[in-house]
């Protein structure tokens, strides 16, 4: 069993959701968050003075899926999060994490049984 963590752009979340759904991955959970990578945040004009921001809104996709899923889940949040064919800074990251268990609450059921 993996723990998926995708940092994307929000206007891809649509999309990665359909490539997801493609694999039959239809669990995960989704966060708003902020931050920034390469491209060290945004500078512009605001309210007619120049003014720098460092976060970015990002959204991130928890998912967790047994061994079989790990690549085919990778694939879509890939091919729904690139912009373009080369992709850009700012499209995201993908982590993936051991993860020890997983326990449905509802039924008590454990490991890959409860994914």
């Amino acid at each position: 069993m993996k723990f998926v963590i995708a940092i994307v752009q929000p206007g891809k979340l649509e999309s990665i959701k359909a490539e997801l759904s493609q694999v039959e991955v239809v669990r995960l959970t989704v966060l708003d968050c902020q931050g920034f990578g390469r491209q060290r945040g945004k500078t512009g004009a605001q309210h007619g003075l120049d003014s720098s921001v460092n976060l970015l809104r990002k959204v991130q996709l928890q998912i967790a899926v047994n061994e079989e899923f790990v690549q085919p889940t990778i694939d879509a949040i890939v091919a729904g999060g690139r912009t373009g064919s080369e992709g850009e800074i700012g499209d995201g990251k993908i982590f993936v994490l051991p993860m020890d268990d997983c326990i449905r609450i509802r039924t008590g059921e454990t490991g890959s049984e409860a994914i």
